[in-house]
């Protein structure tokens, strides 16, 4: 008598299976429909083919495109179907790894010769071709030592398996010319994947190191639908157009110095006015919340970071210590031991606390060349750094204060949506953490709980901790549905100790204080680039460099355009006068593609009236208004910080 597999569906009914039945099976035997939609199984909690037979009983669950963990599958089996392409065209290339990513996935190949985009087009009108097939993704299990000598010409395959695989290891064949080393699971075949598109090729070193050999990154981008896949293009092509780097140079706010060197920033006049506005107003903040402005050093001795504990835990993300007379001194890669002498170098009581300490402070990090993203990812940049010290009491309600902070942050600069993870460590197992588990539980619980206070869901990140203690991160979501990390809230128990920070109790005798990491902004140079996208480039009025442009039809009307343009600075706006010898039409062009919110259009009327002709970037024309009117609608605008543009 053959044997059966007693299966439990998610809605708790059962099934018995014959022993050799797949998730396929199963499906088939619930509706043709459901069979037709599946793209992988759940079995006992872990993703599985559709094809794999079941080897007990089980709970097993069909996943369809409507549950979100489908796509990454769908995606890493269409990375496959291009390794399956590129060595259909191009054989003897070397397959790397090929994984899912957020938004679509990459394969790594290495071949003497570079990618083309010609070549890129080539590639995906063969995995149609491929697709067409409707080739099976077949599971195998090989013997490791079986599968080193069948990939032994095959040096990346190689280091993998011998890093990754077991004594038995799977890997995935599609038809009878493609075979790669992978866990899976994979969609059962390739008549599933109705819509990728190959998107570019760059440079990627061998598992993210430098040392290593350099290879070509295919990168492309999958979905269920050619309608899902229409709209993200169009999404992407609006991000182009967005990009921080281009419009950083159209409205010439910041540059890249090449012989200053990579990933380090230099602010134009303009760029400099929207990075001091947005200071200012931190900086004005700060003061109103409590805090108090601190300066400290770029360069520190490298004691202080063996104390602190980034010696040792952060030194990869450290420039190479300088030798001066007394000592090796270290460029900080963080403000909070500065801030910590601040704090030790009186005693404190504990009627000071709590203790907040806010700077503005140029951090500098070591990145790789091949990491480094315009504003986005830079070897020096500006953090809107606090650290707050204070009682086990008041730990819960600074935290829930750092995140109210971070939402006004949000609101103010025009950010309407959000969302929050809770990073935790990893109960000790790597050792890569610091402090005892009693604390760690502390912190989380404490962060926990603040997060329920303010409102916010939040994701639990395990193992994502920083090495001193737990944190919440607040992700904002821009205008193109992009999410990207900005404020920081980290509790820290460890360096309090490590400097033996102390406080003169209620009871007479010496306690350790609390202490909380916060950073809203997180970089200035970050922010700014994600403002300028977010707005592409048409900054609120409140932040544009140039709020209003006088513009006057001819000479005759030289001498008004002069009197408001010097109204309009008495009143506090940033505004130039365009003097030059050219028609207003053009001047007018050219104000409106460097995005100034105001043209204001200075003709004989208006001369004789003492008013302006009013052009909004938006709105266009608004009509001739007193020049009253006009400036104190802008100062409205300004003082407000009102966002939308209208």
């Amino acid at each position: 008598m053959s044997q059966s597999f007693d299966i439990t569906l998610p809605d708790g009914s059962h099934k018995s299976v014959p022993q050799g039945a797949t998730p396929l099976d199963i499906a088939r035997q619930i509706g043709e429909r459901l069979a037709n939609d599946a793209i992988v199984a759940r079995v006992n909690g872990s993703l599985w083919d559709l094809t794999r037979p079941l080897e007990t009983d089980a709970e097993v669950e069909i996943l369809t495109p409507r549950n979100p963990e489908t796509l990454e599958v769908y995606r890493h089996s269409t990375a496959h179907l291009l390794a399956a392409a590129v060595l259909e065209l191009f054989p003897g290339t070397q397959l790397g790894i090929g994984p899912p990513t957020e938004t679509g996935f990459f394969y790594d190949f290495q071949r003497s010769e570079p990618f083309t985009p010609e070549d890129l087009q080539r590639i995906e009108e063969r995995m149609r071709e491929i697709q067409a097939r409707n080739l099976p993704y077949e599971r195998i299990l090989t013997r490791k030592d079986e599968g080193l000598q069948k990939y032994k010409d095959l040096w990346m395959k190689c280091q993998l398996i011998q890093e990754k695989a077991g004594d038995v290891f799977t890997e995935y064949t599609l038809g009878p010319g493609f075979i790669d080393f992978c866990r899976g699971p994979h969609v059962p075949n390739t008549s599933k994947l109705k819509a990728f598109k190959l998107l570019s090729v760059a440079g990627a070193y061998w598992k993210g190191d430098e040392k290593q050999p350099q290879l070509q990154r295919i990168h492309g981008t999958a979905f269920f639908s050619p309608k899902e896949l229409a709209e993200y293009l169009e999404r992407l092509e609006e991000a182009r157009k967005r990009d921080h780097r281009k419009l950083g140079q159209e409205l010439d706010l910041f540059s890249i110095q090449e012989l200053a060197g990579p990933g380090l920033i230099f602010f134009h006049p303009k760029g400099g006015i929207v990075r001091r506005t947005i200071e200012d107003w931190m900086r004005e903040q700060y003061l109103q919340r409590g805090y108090s402005l601190v300066y400290t050093p770029h360069v520190m001795r490298r004691d202080l970071w063996k104390t602190s504990g980034h010696a040792n835990f952060y030194s990869e993300n450290m420039f190479t210590p300088m030798e001066l007379d007394d000592a090796e001194y270290q460029l900080k890669p963080m403000n909070c031991p500065g801030h910590i002498l601040i704090y030790r170098d009186r005693q404190r009581s504990y009627r000071d606390l709590p203790i907040r300490l806010g700077e503005l402070g140029t951090v500098y990090r070591y990145e790789r060349s091949g990491t480094m993203h315009g504003l986005l990812r830079v070897r020096g940049f500006t953090q809107d750094d606090a650290h707050i010290f204070c009682t086990p009491d008041q730990i819960e309600g600074e935290v829930v204060s750092c995140l109210e902070f971070a939402i006004d942050v949000l609101k103010t600069f025009g950010f309407s949506s959000y969302e929050a993870e809770l990073s935790t460590w990893d109960k000790g197992a790597s050792g890569k953490y610091d402090g005892a588990p009693e604390l760690w539980q502390l912190a989380e619980n404490a962060l926990a709980r603040a997060v329920e206070t303010v409102g916010l869901q939040a994701k639990v990140m395990a193992d994502e901790a920083a090495f001193y203690g737990p944190k919440i991160d607040v992700k904002l979501v821009d205008a193109l549905g992009r999410k990207w990390q900005l404020s920081t809230v980290q509790f820290d128990f460890t360096l309090p100790r490590r400097f033996e920070l102390e406080y003169i109790g209620e009871d007479g005798h010496k306690h350790q204080p609390l202490m909380v990491h916060r950073a809203l902004y997180g970089s200035v140079e970050r922010f700014f680039g994600i403002l300028l996208e977010h707005y592409a480039g048409a900054f609120p009025v409140w932040l544009a460099p140039v709020q209003a442009v006088v513009l006057p039809i001819t000479d005759k009307q030289l001498d008004y355009a002069r009197q408001v343009h010097e109204r309009l600075v008495q009143a506090g706006i940033r505004a130039t006068l365009d003097d030059r010898k050219e028609k207003v039409n053009l001047k007018i062009r050219e104000a409106q593609l460097q995005k100034v919110p105001f043209m204001l259009v200075a003709g004989g009327r208006e001369a004789e009236s003492g008013s302006v002709a009013v052009r909004h970037r938006k709105l266009g024309d608004q009509g001739a208004k007193p020049l009253d009117e006009v400036i104190a609608s802008i100062r409205q605008r300004i003082d407000s910080r009102t966002v939308a543009d209208d």
